[in-house]
């Protein structure tokens, strides 16, 4: 009989002792396979569900890519004055509200007015973040925390902002702003946080499930359907069909942002 070995009758157990380390360090080995895959998002539209012994996709969608370029034309012809669907639609998904301080309110989206002091002429459409493809306030973020994707949304991570407020200066149409007070009801689709900056985000989340933004739907229930989403780079799409055929205008359009909103007839 080896030496440390203590079976009954003299026999050896170390065969039998090496089997059940094997067990047991292949369900150690099984257990954090387990704990490690709870939902962890890989990239948008991947997602690994936990528990299910090995990862598995679910609902994959295409990844972002530099192909499409989503975008909006508002017709300012559609839009009624009085009207505010996409913006209360908007603060209702994201849990913004405005408190009557233009000056630090939240600026997602907010409908603006404007009238020709001559004939009384005018019109009021919605302004949001207008996603450039040159983005002023990605050129001076310092952390990184402004980015944009490679379809054109452009949006800010609020883990790595730090509050410093450079892009708001540099956005040309005032479509951010600060959260200066503490902020409660978290919504998971894109979460606030009291000392960062915040934006319009297209509703990206909804975009890479194949939906549309907040404000296209809204605008479409209440009657309106002032406002056209689509993939600006795809000729056959609705959106580039218009903006090839009718005269457009994007804001401030001699800055050179090249803005993925369009307007027409304003």
């Amino acid at each position: 009989m080896t030496e440390g070995c203590s079976g009954a009758n003299g026999s050896c157990q170390c065969k039998t002792g090496d089997r059940r380390e094997d067990a047991a360090m292949q369900s150690r080995r099984n257990f954090l396979l387990r704990t490690a895959a709870l939902a962890t998002i890989l990239a948008p539209g991947v997602t690994l569900y936990a528990f299910g012994g090995e990862a598995a996709a679910a609902n994959p969608t295409p990844p972002v890519s530099s192909k499409v370029r989503w975008g909006l034309l508002i017709d300012a012809s559609k839009c009624e004055e009085s009207c505010t669907a996409c913006v209360e639609a908007c603060s209702s998904a994201y849990g913004w509200k405005s408190t009557g301080h233009p000056g630090t309110d939240p600026q997602w989206i907010r409908k603006v007015s404007a009238k020709d002091p001559k004939s009384g002429a005018g019109f009021s459409v919605p302004v949001m973040c207008q996603h450039c493809a040159n983005p002023p306030c990605v050129d001076v973020c310092p952390t990184g925390a402004s980015f944009k994707r490679a379809d054109g949304i452009v949006l800010v991570d609020r883990h790595i902002c730090i509050g410093c407020r450079y892009c708001m200066m540099a956005c040309p149409y005032k479509a951010r702003s600060f959260v200066h007070e503490p902020v409660t009801d978290q919504k998971p689709d894109a979460p606030r946080g009291k000392g960062t900056v915040e934006s319009c985000t297209l509703c990206a989340h909804r975009i890479d499930a194949g939906g549309v933004p907040h404000c296209v739907e809204a605008c479409k229930k209440a009657g309106r359907e002032a406002i056209l989403f689509g993939d600006l780079n795809d000729p056959s799409s609705e959106i580039a069909k218009r903006v090839a055929t009718y005269r457009t205008a994007r804001i401030r359009e001699d800055l050179g942002c090249d803005t993925g909103v369009y307007y027409t007839n304003i």
